[in-house]
């Protein structure tokens, strides 16, 4: 073999060391907290944290008015519920931006009509206003609002259906989409604005969204709770937004043994249960 095909083949394997070593680097800069720190939530913290049901209830339950209803006659005192708007301004209950006919073909939840969806999709798609009906006032709701529409007329019909059955009270929103929550503010929003976040990246103003955006606190100043992956969580982080008045939710852990010892304010959880205080 010729001496240069040794040249290159050994500049590669340097390239591919350095990307090695710079993702294991950057995975510990992101990460390495969750990997070696104490771990546990206190039996005195479980009752300060405020635990959310995530989507309602676990697999066939979820986001459906049956597991409203479970999450409810088990006693707890907030639910998460994902919310998506259809082509003719409709607010469901999904989290995906696609669902499956019946007859196998995918329907884009925001290129259909509500009617298309109930008539096409096996099981019925429960409604926000069925949700607001369902719960009445008897515990908090938390819609996370996924918006792959337009989020202007989406942040309207939010606002019209909360004052619509008058749930201002309850509810509070939250979401990853930046655009969303901005015309939320705009418009003058009745409900607490909560921001999803997966992952502020170290030493950088940049978090994971929906892609990567610029974060700064002037920016989300209306923001009332930064909603954060638990992997993702740190104590500078954590006191950081405590600083600035706000509060810190963590997502989705199932135990309280598996999040940072921290003192987060809530959590959204698929195990609301499992959160509940020794002795309860």
């Amino acid at each position: 073999m010729p001496f240069s095909f040794f040249i290159v083949e050994k500049t590669m394997r340097k390239r591919q060391a350095l990307i090695t070593i710079v993702l294991f680097g950057a995975f510990i800069s992101m990460f390495g907290y969750y990997l070696f720190c104490k771990k546990g939530v206190s039996n005195e913290r479980l009752e300060r944290l405020t635990v959310v049901a995530h989507r309602a209830g676990v697999g066939a339950m979820e986001n459906t008015l049956a597991g409203i209803r479970e999450c409810m006659a088990a006693g707890v005192s907030e639910i998460e519920i994902d919310v998506r708007m259809t082509a003719d301004g409709e607010l469901v209950l999904c989290h995906d931006d696609k669902v499956r006919a019946a007859n196998g073909a995918m329907l884009c939840v925001c290129y259909a009509t509500l009617s298309e969806l109930q008539q096409q999709c096996a099981g019925a798609m429960p409604t926000l206003g069925e949700a607001f009906e369902t719960v009445g006032g008897r515990c908090r709701l938390l819609l996370d609002a996924k918006c792959s529409c337009n989020a202007e007329q989406f942040a309207k019909a939010l606002i019209n259906e909360v004052a619509l059955y008058q749930a201002a009270g309850w509810v509070s929103v939250q979401s990853l989409d930046d655009a969303l929550l901005g015309h939320l503010h705009r418009l003058g929003h009745p409900f607490p604005l909560e921001k999803i976040i997966a992952l502020k990246i170290p030493f950088l103003p940049i978090i994971v969204d929906n892609g990567l955006s610029l974060f700064n606190f002037e920016k989300y100043d209306y923001i009332s709770s930064f909603n954060i992956c638990y992997k993702a969580l740190t104590p500078s982080l954590v006191n950081e937004i405590h600083s600035r008045g706000k509060a810190v939710k963590v997502w989705s852990p199932d135990a309280p043994h598996d999040i940072p010892a921290l003192d987060v304010d809530g959590v959204i959880t698929d195990y609301p249960r499992q959160w509940l205080p020794v002795g309860e």
